[in-house]
């Protein structure tokens, strides 16, 4: 029924001149994500709590998270209901890369609802066994990537895109193009699976690098901006900023249930979503490497299990870190949780920072 009127109300809104323009769509996709958010996240929630949907903890992890035992999780699935709501209902509907990144995202999504669902209904703590979570998102990356590749009409949307340097580029023709792509957007999902272990951690660093990304697929769908700064100029990309747009009002609508002491945990079926939606934005706008600075934080965490894993096994059952992934490693050497969230938020931030820098620093 919700579906039905948004796409209703959607046609309502198209009789309208307010349909051109971006910037007003953007701005209200995430007014009208964050208002969906706020409006089902309590009944959700409540309904979760009834289905005894809740958190298992691991007994090898931080003391303080046994307290976390039974909350309820698979919560992303209000993000991303409020997402696909508002994207259909402010999005143009005509436009390819709308329809890829929001497939993608909820591809990513339904791969994250079977996992979580194995583990807290069926009670088996293994879920999705890995290799299989791989293997569906890999398929869909790898989808998502060859569509991508075969629709490319300039040479320009299938270069890497070096930042800081304005003239500086290298064609990856169409294997190149695919295996990139193919590994930021899975690559990405998975980090953001990985960060998403304290409250409100994973969401808030995903929404401010969805504005941020708002801004660059703009930059890239508009040809005098795109001239001006020195990004390459995709057509039709513009229309990511809306989606962007839903994903950071949605995303903020959650942490408003999320934030310490959270009402309600994401899940597999968030994280491995909204990473995928940033690879996927990050790749058409071709800022990959771009994405690579602003998601920052979820590369060391993503590394800091890496380096865990790869060093025990070298060194016979040693240690880097006292527990992996990082944020682990400062709640055992002292940290409040809020602190290291915090702390982890203001990383974050400077990084965006320094990413939008590069669209001038060219």
């Amino acid at each position: 029924m919700l579906l039905e009127f948004a796409l209703w109300l959607g046609q309502d809104i198209r009789a309208f001149n307010v349909f051109g323009y971006i910037t007003l769509r953007t701005v209200m996709a995430a007014m009208t994500a964050l208002l969906i958010s706020f409006a089902f996240g309590p009944a959700l929630i409540r309904w979760l709590a009834a289905k005894k949907i809740g958190q298992a903890v691991r007994d090898d992890g931080p003391k303080s998270h046994l307290t976390k035992a039974g909350t309820p999780t698979m919560g992303g699935a209000l993000i991303l209901i409020a997402i696909a709501v508002t994207t259909l209902l402010w999005g143009d509907l005509r436009n390819q890369y709308v329809w890829v990144t929001l497939l993608v995202t909820l591809g990513f999504g339904a791969v994250g609802w079977v996992d979580d669902w194995r583990k807290v209904v069926h009670r088996d703590p293994k879920g999705l066994a890995s290799r299989w979570k791989y293997l569906w998102t890999s398929l869909i990356a790898l989808a998502a990537a060859l569509f991508l590749g075969l629709t490319a009409n300039e040479p320009a949307q299938t270069e890497l895109i070096v930042p800081f340097f304005k003239a500086v580029s290298y064609p990856l023709g169409m294997l190149g193009f695919v295996a990139l792509s193919y590994f930021v957007i899975n690559g990405t999902s998975h980090s953001v699976n990985l960060t998403d272990g304290l409250d409100g951690l994973a969401i808030m660093p995903t929404v401010m690098v969805a504005g941020a990304l708002a801004i660059f697929a703009y930059v890239a769908g508009h040809a005098g901006f795109s001239k001006y700064l020195g990004v390459p100029y995709i057509a039709g990309a513009g229309e990511l900023a809306v989606f962007c747009g839903a994903l950071a009002g949605a995303g903020l609508g959650f942490l408003w249930f999320n934030a310490y002491p959270a009402e309600v945990f994401m899940g597999d079926v968030g994280a491995l979503a909204l990473g995928a939606a940033l690879g996927t934005v990050a790749v058409v706008v071709r800022q990959e490497i771009v994405l690579f600075i602003m998601g920052g934080l979820f590369v060391a965490e993503t590394l800091s299990v890496m380096v865990q894993v790869l060093y025990f096994k070298a060194s016979g059952g040693k240690r880097i870190f006292r527990m992996a992934p990082l944020h682990h490693h400062y709640e055992l050497g002292g940290w409040k949780e809020t602190q290291v969230v915090v702390r982890f938020w203001i990383i974050t931030i400077m990084l965006v920072l320094f990413g939008l820098s590069t669209l001038k620093l060219r």
